[in-house]
C-alpha cells in the first residue's frame, strides 16, 4: 500500500514540473517566432490546455480577437453536429403543378424545389454527381408518364435568402470558387471551370473553353502572361446574379493544361438550364424556357402552388458533408450550415441571423458570444475575430461527445499533428490536438495576423513553435 501510495504521489508531482517544462519550451519558441522580422508587425495569440482536464497550460493573448480564417470551420462543424447531429440529411424534392393528360403531356410546370443542400450534384459522391442526380430526376419524369412538359422548368431557391455572399467577403473572392456562396438550390457546388492557355510573357493569355458551358455568361478576358515560373495569379472579379466575369492577373508562360475555378452566379438557374437539356436529351419536349422562383418574384410573377412531389433527392448525412468540410475547407458548406441553423430555428433565413444563432448556441455553453465575433461560417471573411481561448475550448468540449470521432476523423494531418489549418491574406492559424511523448494530450489554437513575407515561409516558422507541442 505504501508503495502504491508513493507512485500516486509521484505522478501528481509529476504533472505540473512536465507543465513547467512545457512552458519553458512554448515560451523559448514563441520568442524566436515573434522576434523572427516576418512578424516585427504582426498580431498574434497562442492557447495550449490540458486535453484530459481543460486546465491552461500556455497562453499568451489568449482573449484578443484575430481574424480567424479556415480554422473557424472548427467552430461552424461542431455546431452543426451539436444542432443537426451527425445523422442530418438535406432533401431537394421534385415537383409538378398543373395536370398530366393520358398522352403524356404536362400542363404545367415541373419544379425543383431546393432545401438548402449544399452536395447536390458534388463530384465528393457517387449519388450526388450531377450526372447520377439528373438521370434520377428524368427517370422520375418518364415514370410518371411525363412525355411533354407544356409549361417551364422552375428551380425554387426560394427556402433561402437571395444574399448568397456573407457581408465582409471581398470582391478578389467572391468570383472564384472558394467564393461561390450558398443558395437555396445549389449545383455542382456552384463552380465551373475556365481553361486558358497562357502565351508568351507580356501578352495575353488565351481563354478557349467553360467547363461545362454558362451559355448566359460573358467572359471579358484581361489575363497577361507572366515569366515562367511565376505560376498562377489569376483572378475572376463577379458577383451573385452577374452576367459578367472579368478574368484579371497573370498565369505564367510555363502553366500547361491550366485552368482557373469560377464561382457559379446563379446556380439554381444553371441547375434548371442542366435539367431541361437533360430531358431534351431523352426525348422529353420542354415548350417553355426555365427559370427560379428569384426571377419571376423580381418580374412580379405569380409563384406555383399546391405542387405535387414526384421524388425527393437526399444528400448524405453531415458526418460525411463536415469531413470534406473540414479535410478539404469547403468554404461553401459551411455557409451552408449557417442558413440551416436559421431555417431549423424557423427564423428569417440570412447568413446573420444563422451566424446569431450559433453565437448564442456557444454563449448557451459557457463561450462568451464576444469572444466568437463572426460574419460567416467558414472564415473567409477578413472580419471575423475569434479568440484562441473560445476556439481551444470548443475543441476541447468537442472530445466529449459521441459524435468526436467523426470531427477527428475530419480533421486534416499537417505537419503530423491532427488539425485545422486557416490562410487568407495576411492570416495564418492552427487549432488541433497533439498527443506528447511525455504528458497529457494537449488541445491548442495559434493564430497570427499581418505577417509580412511569403504565407510558406510563415507556415514553416509557426510550424516549428507547434512541434514543441509533440
Amino acid at each position: 500500500m505504501k508503495k502504491f501510495l508513493s507512485i500516486a504521489f509521484g505522478c501528481c508531482l509529476l504533472q505540473p514540473a512536465m507543465a513547467q517544462v512545457t512552458e519553458g519550451k512554448l515560451q523559448k519558441a514563441l520568442s524566436v517566432l515573434i522576434n523572427d522580422e516576418q512578424f516585427k508587425y504582426a498580431s498574434y495569440s497562442f492557447y495550449v490546455m490540458d486535453g484530459n482536464t481543460g486546465k491552461k497550460i500556455f497562453s499568451v493573448n489568449e482573449n484578443q480577437g484575430l481574424a480567424p480564417a479556415s480554422t473557424l470551420k472548427v467552430v461552424t462543424a461542431t455546431t452543426a453536429f451539436k444542432r443537426l447531429s451527425p445523422t442530418y440529411q438535406y432533401k431537394t424534392r421534385l415537383q409538378y403543378v398543373g395536370t398530366i393528360n393520358p398522352q403524356g403531356v404536362l400542363t404545367g410546370d415541373l419544379i425543383i424545389k431546393g432545401g438548402g443542400d449544399p452536395t447536390l450534384g458534388s463530384p465528393r459522391w457517387q449519388n450526388t454527381m450531377e450526372d447520377a442526380v439528373l438521370k434520377e430526376w428524368v427517370n422520375t419524369v418518364k415514370k410518371a408518364g411525363i412525355k411533354k412538359i407544356s409549361g417551364r422548368i422552375i428551380a425554387d431557391e426560394s427556402i433561402y435568402d437571395t444574399q448568397s455572399a456573407p457581408d465582409g467577403w471581398i470582391i478578389q473572392d467572391m468570383g472564384n470558387y472558394y467564393g461561390a456562396g450558398p443558395s437555396g438550390l445549389t449545383w455542382r457546388e456552384n463552380q465551373f471551370d475556365i481553361l486558358l492557355q497562357p502565351t508568351q510573357p507580356g501578352n495575353k493569355v488565351i481563354f478557349y473553353q467553360m467547363r461545362p458551358w454558362m451559355p448566359q455568361l460573358t467572359i471579358v478576358n484581361e489575363l497577361i502572361t507572366g515569366p515562367a515560373g511565376t505560376g498562377d495569379n489569376a483572378y475572376v472579379y463577379s458577383g451573385p446574379f452577374s452576367n459578367t466575369m472579368y478574368l484579371r492577373g497573370s498565369v505564367g508562360a510555363d502553366e500547361k493544361n491550366f485552368a482557373i475555378g469560377a464561382a457559379t452566379t446563379d446556380p439554381a438557374l444553371d441547375c434548371a438550364f442542366r435539367l431541361r437539356l437533360a430531358l431534351k436529351a431523352d426525348s422529353i419536349d420542354v415548350s417553355n424556357e426555365f427559370t427560379t422562383t428569384r426571377l419571376l418574384i423580381k418580374d412580379q410573377h405569380p409563384l406555383p402552388e399546391d405542387a405535387t412531389t414526384l421524388s425527393i433527392t437526399q444528400s448524405p448525412t453531415m458526418e460525411k458533408i463536415v469531413y470534406w468540410f473540414l479535410r478539404k475547407s469547403v468554404n461553401l458548406y459551411g455557409e451552408h450550415f449557417v442558413k440551416t441553423f436559421a431555417v431549423e430555428d424557423k427564423l428569417p433565413v440570412s447568413t446573420a441571423v444563422g451566424v446569431q444563432q450559433m453565437r448564442r448556441f456557444w454563449q448557451s455553453l459557457g463561450i462568451d458570444s464576444n469572444a466568437l465575433n463572426i460574419y460567416d461560417g467558414s472564415g473567409l471573411s477578413p472580419a471575423n475575430r475569434v479568440t484562441t481561448a473560445s476556439l481551444a475550448r470548443i475543441m476541447y468540449l468537442a472530445q466529449k461527445e459521441t459524435w468526436y470521432k467523426y470531427f477527428y476523423e475530419a480533421l486534416p494531418t499537417i505537419n503530423n499533428i491532427k488539425m485545422k489549418d486557416g490562410y487568407i491574406n495576411g492570416v495564418r492559424a492552427y487549432t488541433g490536438y497533439t498527443t506528447p511523448k511525455d504528458g497529457p494530450p494537449l488541445v491548442f489554437a495559434l493564430i497570427v495576423n499581418n505577417f509580412s513575407g511569403t504565407p510558406s515561409s510563415a507556415r514553416v516558422k509557426m510550424w516549428r513553435l507547434l512541434d514543441e507541442l509533440k
